[in-house]
């Protein structure tokens, strides 16, 4: 089907999370590892390196190292971001394209890694069903107001996806009526 778009599962989208840099404290020592997505090392014992999140969850898995946090990840600006989507109509920038995948691995994978894991597990939920209802919201608002497009700033591809299919089967069902009412009115109809 040309010019279709292209819909992406759950997993595919914590597969493109996945290659995010994160930061990795090896409790090793060793020398570049040269990977497809580039070189990364060294590896110094006690000595943070950037590695992609994929990397650093296998790595963790080996207990071979603890897993950093990203900055954001951190309850006192979470709950800053959690209210300034309660307060904002549109939806705010977050702090990384991939928040809602790279939360759940570590939280999966390594919540000893993270301060007050089940806070931030909490929190991390809060934001997603804030955004989910102003989603929703959002597109209700739209089909209702009969227009051919709108703008949605600063959504993540998670969030895109779950909505994707139901907005672009109810936008086909929509030109479909219109379709048929403009036949029913102009008097032009085709047999089927």
């Amino acid at each position: 089907m040309a010019g279709a778009a292209i819909r992406m599962s759950p997993a595919e989208i914590e597969f493109l999370a996945e290659k995010e840099l994160i930061s990795f404290e090896p409790n090793f020592t060793y020398s570049n590892i040269y990977l497809i997505q580039g070189d990364f090392g060294p590896f110094e014992a006690g000595i943070p390196t950037s590695v992609p999140l994929w990397l650093a969850v296998n790595l963790k898995q080996r207990c071979r190292g603890r897993i950093i946090p990203p900055a954001w990840m951190n309850i006192d600006d979470l709950n800053l971001k959690k209210q300034e989507e309660l307060e904002n109509k549109l939806f705010t920038e977050m702090p990384s394209r991939y928040y809602i995948e790279i939360t759940q691995l570590l939280l999966k994978n390594a919540p000893e890694d993270i301060p007050k894991a089940d806070e931030l597990r909490t929190l991390i939920k809060d934001i997603w069903d804030l955004r989910k209802a102003k989603l929703r919201s959002s597109i209700d608002t739209f089909i209702k107001s009969d227009a051919t497009h709108a703008k949605l700033n600063h959504l993540t591809p998670m969030e895109i996806n779950t909505i994707r299919a139901v907005l672009t089967e109810t936008m086909n069902h929509i030109n479909v009526l219109r379709s048929n009412v403009h036949t029913k009115y102009t008097g032009n109809s085709q047999d089927i």
